[in-house]
């Protein structure tokens, strides 16, 4: 539920285990074929179908997209200047 508030995404799941990896493994999958100009979506077609798990929770979009916005800049301040202190 808390990826859905704070990115204001509905998220789905697969019934795999460990699904986070499969789609690493897909995206690696990806990044070996994209010069032939082969898409994701292709990629992922022999995948198992996703399940709606949960959607964004009404106004939690106002409470993050301040943080988003501030914690982008913080990001941001550590990648150009990795010494300086947040």
């Amino acid at each position: 539920q808390v990826l859905s508030d704070v990115f204001n995404a509905p998220v789905y799941t697969i019934d795999t285990a460990n699904s986070a990896c499969l789609g690493s493994a897909y995206r690696a999958i990806h990044g070996l074929v994209a010069e032939k100009n082969v898409s994701l979506a292709d990629v992922v077609k022999s995948a198992p179908e996703p399940r709606l798990a949960v959607t964004p929770t009404a106004g939690a979009e106002e409470l993050y997209r301040p943080l988003l916005k501030r914690y982008a800049e913080l990001e941001q301040k550590v990648i150009y200047n990795p010494t300086s202190s947040c």
